[in-house]
């Protein structure tokens, strides 16, 4: 069978990489970037594992896979074949590699699957190649899951390359790959399988897939499947994506849903967004507030700026002023000064610093005068000297003579000195 090289790199984008760079991971409380990276899962699975009802589920659909062309016998045919593959994944024209590598795994049988992708991963390509490393374990899925994820939880350990194998299997027999990632998980944690098959139904079959992301309990896999969960929800309108989050029966998971869908729905309706959020805040959501009016500023600062001075005090208002001061710390540092001091009793901490890390590279005299504001002393003092330290080794004059009109605690002083 001949795939369509668009609808396949489209699959591929979706599944592979969707699996290996986690965006924000926020299907619970918002995690630093720190955190955002990919999560490290060491997996230690043999095929000696696989369930008999998944093996013969999986031989259920065997007249379903594509039949592909059989290649020479000879090992020297196979050998030119490996060399062939490495030309391609080295092209630099990134659809000429598309279209090249799809017409290279159409020449594969099912058995060679294997040796390829050992080969692949040999080259140490594969974080500058995922989209052809990401087409080749789809096309190993449609052939032989079961052996596809045999050979990835026993050789990977990033979680990328068992989330690709299992979103193309999802797709094509979601009940096979549920059954295959239960028979191969023990304990009452969070099922590390659950978010590619997850993401792999989101678009054919949003009911189950829906269900599933339900039966996760808190954890990064279920921040996972959220988020794998979200464009296919949103392709629904934004109305329709409110009533499934408010249909979501956990409350800490409808929370974290909140939060994520505020985000990408403030960016058509920010004022209705951000109504919206206030109504439905919780521990998660409550940190989206910020996002939801800096994107409302970016479109209607006025607008934005006016519905932020009808809130009451409190957490919500200060975030939403966060959020403002943001909007302009990077491109008009001293508006967004300026609104900060306008209302000081809205000046969270995190406030300032993120004003000091957004303005600092265009008015780092600006920026140091707002480290005022922090009020916790460590870390006040700790943001003069990083900030200062820098500013000394740029332009040292203009620091120094910053420092000798300002009146900064004897430790911010020592501590200088001392660097």
């Amino acid at each position: 069978m001949k795939w369509n090289a668009t609808s396949v790199t489209a699959i591929c984008i979706v599944m592979g990489l969707g699996g290996y760079m986690l965006g924000k991971i926020t299907g619970d409380p918002k995690m630093g970037p720190e955190e955002e990276l990919l999560i490290e899962r060491s997996n230690s699975i043999s095929s000696k594992g696989i369930s008999r009802e998944t093996s013969a589920s999986d031989g259920e659909h065997a007249n379903r896979r594509p039949n592909r062309a059989t290649p020479s016998r000879g090992a020297s045919g196979f050998d030119q074949k490996l060399v062939r593959m490495e030309e391609i994944v080295r092209g630099e024209n990134a659809l000429d590699r598309g279209r090249a590598m799809l017409e290279w795994i159409d020449s594969l049988s099912a058995e060679q699957f294997e040796s390829a992708v050992d080969r692949f991963r040999s080259l140490g390509l594969t974080e500058a190649r995922m989209g052809e490393y990401a087409m080749l374990l789809t096309a190993w899925a449609e052939v032989d899951p079961v052996g596809a994820l045999a050979y990835t939880t026993k050789h990977t350990s990033s979680g990328m390359a068992t989330n690709t194998v299992l979103s193309a299997w999802a797709n094509r027999d979601p009940e096979a790959a549920i059954a295959w990632a239960r028979s191969n998980h023990q304990g009452d944690e969070a099922n590390p399988y659950m978010a590619g098959i997850i993401r792999g139904m989101a678009e054919t079959n949003p009911v189950r897939a829906t269900a599933l992301l339900q039966e996760l309990p808190f954890s990064s896999e279920r921040a996972e499947a959220l988020r794998a969960m979200i464009p296919h929800v949103l392709k629904q309108g934004s109305e329709a994506a409110k009533q499934w989050i408010a249909e979501l029966k956990d409350d800490r998971l409808r929370d974290g849903a909140v939060s994520r869908f505020a985000e990408e729905l403030a960016k058509q309706d920010p004022a209705g967004t951000a109504t919206w959020l206030l109504a439905n805040m919780g521990e998660a959501s409550s940190r989206s507030v910020d996002d939801v009016f800096r994107e409302w500023a970016r479109q209607d600062s006025n607008a934005a700026l006016g519905y932020f001075s009808s809130l009451p005090q409190g957490e919500a208002r200060s975030n939403a002023l966060r959020g403002l001061v943001i909007a302009d710390a990077r491109n008009n540092p001293q508006a967004a000064a300026e609104l900060m001091n306008r209302y000081p009793d809205d000046i969270t901490d995190r406030t300032a610093q993120h004003f000091v890390w957004y303005s600092f590279e265009k008015a780092p005299d600006v920026a140091v005068k707002q480290i005022a504001w922090i009020k916790d002393e460590g870390s006040r003092n700790r943001m003069y000297q990083r900030a200062l330290g820098v500013w000394i080794e740029r332009d040292a004059v203009a620091a120094q003579r910053w420092i000798s009109s300002a009146n900064l605690p004897d430790a911010v002083i020592q501590g200088l000195n001392d660097r």
